[in-house]
């Protein structure tokens, strides 16, 4: 339920041109967390990419992503939502981060959401690399574990790096089972893709119970199928959804760390997504945009235009339950 009528309108690119004006998510009012009482989703950057394994980057994800969401209008013209119309959203800002500690960045950005959580926020947040959501779901997941919806080339649920370091942006999800705040029987991965050190790598995923979609099967099924798969495993408990963008194929997404040919289009990505319609999301992520392997902001621009598309979905479903 929403707490007050929707107030927080998006700078109208009729007003203000949408190169002018300062830069924040959708062009919405920023509103600091300790001011943010009635806020009813959350816009946030996590500005952190110390679990990168590769090609570093997405630290500098959220800003480009809020430059490049000036683009975004307030209505969808295939779900017939406008979102600021139906709740309040602003953007707070980003979350606390240290870059030189990635043990006590996770503490920062978790006490964070749990701010978040306990203001009765639902988080809609741009990475920073994939390790950010285990944070956020540690928050979000405290009470209860939580279901997820899992876009991306690959299942991030591997044990370790390089030795025993257990937390990278391919290990968050194992530690969120491991640590009870994700339930696997709930999860759907969707998307999955590339070459692997070893059968093993995706055997876990399986044992745990999670499903796992790897994209032959979804080029097969199609955008349709494969969201009506989501919501089946789901179901209707609460549910968490994470897309790394690069699910998408490196054509219209270069700018990510881990970029696997043979993806999803940004058209799939989007039908998909919005298929989902109807969820119980009580938060989502978009992450993995690196803006130094994309100055032109093409990728930036797919990973907020998705931002829109989860906003719309968490907006009508917060404005159903009133």
């Amino acid at each position: 339920m929403t707490k007050n009528a929707p107030r927080n309108q998006p700078l109208s690119g009729m007003v203000t041109p949408r190169f002018a004006g300062m830069s924040t998510f959708m062009r919405l009012p920023h509103v600091p967390i300790d001011e943010a009482c009635d806020i009813d989703v959350a816009l946030i950057g996590v500005p952190w990419d110390g679990g990168t394994t590769n090609r570093p980057g997405p630290r500098h994800g959220p800003r480009q992503m809020r430059d490049q969401s000036c683009m975004i209008r307030e209505y969808h013209h295939a779900l017939g939502i406008s979102p600021f119309r139906l709740v309040n959203c602003a953007d707070l800002g980003d979350a606390p981060v240290n870059p030189a500690n990635l043990m006590d960045a996770l503490e920062r950005i978790g006490g964070y959401f749990e701010k978040v959580k306990a203001a009765g926020m639902v988080p809609l947040s741009a990475g920073g690399d994939h390790l950010v959501s285990l944070p956020i779901l540690r928050a979000l997941g405290a009470d209860e574990p939580v279901g997820m919806v899992h876009f991306d080339a690959h299942g991030d649920t591997w044990d370790s790096y390089f030795g025993d370091n257990k937390f990278t942006h391919g290990t968050p999800f194992r530690r969120a089972i491991e640590e009870g705040i994700l339930d696997p029987g709930r999860t759907v991965q969707i998307g999955i893709r590339g070459s692997l050190y070893g059968p093993e790598d995706k055997q876990w995923a399986l044992d745990q119970g999670i499903r796992v979609m790897e994209i032959e099967e979804c080029v097969d099924l199609g955008p349709d199928a494969v969201a009506a798969e989501a919501r089946r495993v789901a179901g209707d408990g609460a549910t968490y959804v994470s897309f790394d963008i690069d699910c998408l194929d490196p054509a219209f997404a270069p700018g990510t760390g881990t970029p696997e040919i043979g993806g999803f289009t940004s058209r799939e990505a989007q039908m998909m997504v919005r298929g989902l319609r109807g969820l119980n999301i009580i938060g989502a992520d978009v992450v993995e945009v690196s803006p130094p392997f994309d100055p032109g902001g093409g990728t930036a621009l797919a990973g907020v235009t998705m931002m829109f598309e989860l906003l719309c979905l968490i907006a009508e479903r917060l404005a159903d339950a009133r």
